[in-house]
């Protein structure tokens, strides 16, 4: 788990096994973040929203390869 978001055009280059995957580590992560937030342990609250974010850029990229596959047949 690194601390540099990957950028849109880096995540339209993987695959969807590893997109999900990827998406996987970072739902967990995000876990993490959450409890390391109550417990007033987290160091670098921006992380949270790096990581919600790049959640939401490969859902959004594993959808409009869903909507893409469906519409072509």
């Amino acid at each position: 788990m690194s601390d540099k978001p990957m950028k849109a055009s880096e995540l339209r280059k993987l695959d969807d096994a590893k997109l999900r995957e990827r998406l996987e580590e970072l739902s967990a992560e995000l876990m993490k973040l959450r409890f390391q937030k109550a417990t007033m342990q987290l160091a670098n609250p921006a992380r949270i929203r790096q990581v919600k974010r790049e959640i939401a850029r490969i859902k959004t990229i594993l959808n409009e390869r869903r909507r893409a596959e469906a519409a072509n047949g």
